[in-house]
């Protein structure tokens, strides 16, 4: 089997029935060959998906063969827009995913043409600050703002940077995103590392000091 189609298939096995399936004693052979040749750490979740596929009855096995079926059929552009805003809920802190499970409960609560207005509303926002809501409630109200602090971010900072985010005031936001619009883009890596290694405490002095240069 090729190399680029175990990475493909590895993410698919990981959230999907092919975890189930790719058991040593029921999985077809291909499949169980490509269990093999995972991680070890990779194999745990998915033995355990399968142990739990074994307790589900008839009717549980059969309703989630459905879902697939009809995930298989999404558009592949549909499905990657699901999987990024899965890994994007994830990444959450869970005050932030409760919050918005309130919101989408308020939500499904409106009568439909409201939704449909609404909906319209949220799809004509340019595309860089709908992705930007992703980061969550916090962070995306600010994102058009903070943008320019948030694009090319290392990935060994960015958890990091999008904590410091969520910690600050809306105040705090509003002046740093100031801030960011000013900066030229080959600073702004200088920024954000001064950013994070100033304390909570004493981020009001530092951004007025940098507001007033």
């Amino acid at each position: 089997m090729r190399r680029d189609r175990l990475r493909w298939c590895a993410p698919l096995l990981a959230g999907a029935l092919c975890a189930v399936a790719a058991t040593a004693v029921s999985a077809p052979p291909e499949l169980a060959e490509l269990l093999e040749r995972l991680p070890p750490s990779a194999q745990a979740p998915l033995r355990r998906n399968a142990a739990q596929w074994d307790e589900w009855s008839p009717a549980q096995q059969s309703d989630f063969r459905a879902r697939m079926a009809a995930w298989d059929a999404l558009p592949r552009a549909e499905r990657d827009a699901r999987r990024e805003q899965y890994a994007a809920w994830r990444a959450l802190p869970a005050s932030e995913q409760a919050h918005l499970q309130a919101a989408g409960e308020r939500f499904a609560a409106l009568p439909p043409d409201l939704q449909a207005a609404w909906r319209a509303q949220f799809d004509a926002i340019d595309r860089s600050e709908r992705r930007g809501w992703l980061l969550g409630p916090t962070v995306g109200a600010d994102y058009r703002m903070l943008q320019p602090l948030l694009a090319q971010v290392p990935e060994a900072d960015h958890a990091r940077l999008l904590a410091a985010l969520r910690s600050m005031t809306p105040q705090q936001r509003q002046e740093l995103g100031v801030l960011a619009q000013r900066t030229p883009p080959a600073a702004r890596e200088a920024l954000r590392r001064e950013l994070l290694s100033v304390r909570a405490d004493d981020r009001n002095d530092w951004l007025w000091r940098r507001l007033q240069h």
